[in-house]
């Protein structure tokens, strides 16, 4: 005979949820950063963003997976042209319009990369 459980919720660290959510740990609120996040709280944060959230993803900084993205780079390409630390959206808009050799070269891997990718995936 089986019992019914009752269901739990499912919570997840803050970094988890910063993670899913796009935007740096650091940068949040203290209440995100120290509490935990609910599955619905996530859905919540993801469908209606509150201010602070908005601002995080529209003005950064933001976490390098981001903006290896937003580069149009992998994060590997990022560490060898020399970039560690989050950028904030200014920061990466004034390195796109500088597109010094580094980052032409690592956009023209990332492109090659994909389109092997491609070619592999149709066979």
């Amino acid at each position: 005979m089986t019992s019914l459980k009752p269901k739990t919720t499912q919570t997840m660290k803050p970094a988890t949820a910063a993670k899913k959510l796009g935007i740096l740990l650091s940068a949040a609120p203290a209440e995100f950063q120290e509490g935990v996040v609910s599955r619905s709280e996530l859905n919540a944060l993801q469908a209606t963003p509150p201010t602070w959230l908005a601002d995080l993803r529209r003005n950064g900084p933001h976490p390098k997976q981001v903006v290896a993205a937003k580069l149009g780079v992998s994060v590997s390409g990022l560490i060898r042209g020399g970039i560690t630390s989050p950028l904030t959206t200014a920061e990466i808009d004034a390195l796109k319009a500088e597109n010094p050799a580094w980052l032409e070269h690592e956009r023209t891997i990332q492109a090659e990369t994909r389109k092997e990718a491609l070619r592999l995936k149709q066979r």
